[in-house]
């Protein structure tokens, strides 16, 4: 049973009380163009809410974005300041001069991190990707003389293939293996 929850959207602001990227209104709009958005589309308007919402939190809790918050007291990780943006291109303001501000403006939630909760609040409306993994823990299950054989290497990541795709120009997921994230200079 998912509980109403009310869903605050980060505005660009900085808002201290924010809990997600996208509104449900985000997600209908995402998925409209989907050819897999049947978990979505069937979902109520309080799963989406909650989908929005925990899909936010993973995607907080297993990204290091680049640049800095915007805000000090702001709840999510968006905002930021100095991050780049590599679709930028220089603006000309005079035939000799350009003007070139590399970085993803201070005061926006980015349409591809809009689009990236859009994608992972439906697959969490599909599957508990947090959940442990069928086997975890096991090498081999022994049932009635049938044995079952578990890869500990083969594992869905949480975040997925989809939603990476889509936020890797603006930072990078931490792995667990180990403490290292990419290093990007500004």
């Amino acid at each position: 049973i998912i509980m109403a929850i009310t869903l605050v959207k980060e505005d660009g602001t900085g808002l201290a009380n924010a809990n997600a990227y996208a509104s449900a209104a985000d997600g209908d709009a995402y998925h409209a163009g989907h050819l897999y958005a049947t978990a979505w589309t069937g979902a109520t308007d309080d799963q989406k809410a909650a989908a929005l919402v925990m899909a936010t939190r993973l995607i907080d809790g297993q990204y290091q974005f680049n640049g800095l918050r915007s805000q000090s007291g702001q709840a999510l990780q968006w905002p930021r300041v100095n991050c780049p943006d590599p679709d930028k291109a220089p603006i000309p303001i005079l035939t000799s001069l350009l003007l070139f501000d590399p970085f993803v403006p201070f005061s926006i939630v980015p349409k591809a991190l809009v689009q990236a909760t859009c994608e992972m609040a439906r697959e969490l409306l599909v599957a508990d990707r947090t959940a442990s993994p069928p086997g975890e823990g096991l090498k081999y299950y022994n049932n009635g003389g049938t044995q079952t054989g578990y890869d500990k290497t083969d594992k869905r990541p949480v975040i997925t293939q989809v939603t990476q795709a889509l936020l890797i120009k603006f930072g990078s997921l931490i792995s667990a293996k180990s403490g290292a994230v990419r290093l990007v200079r500004a």
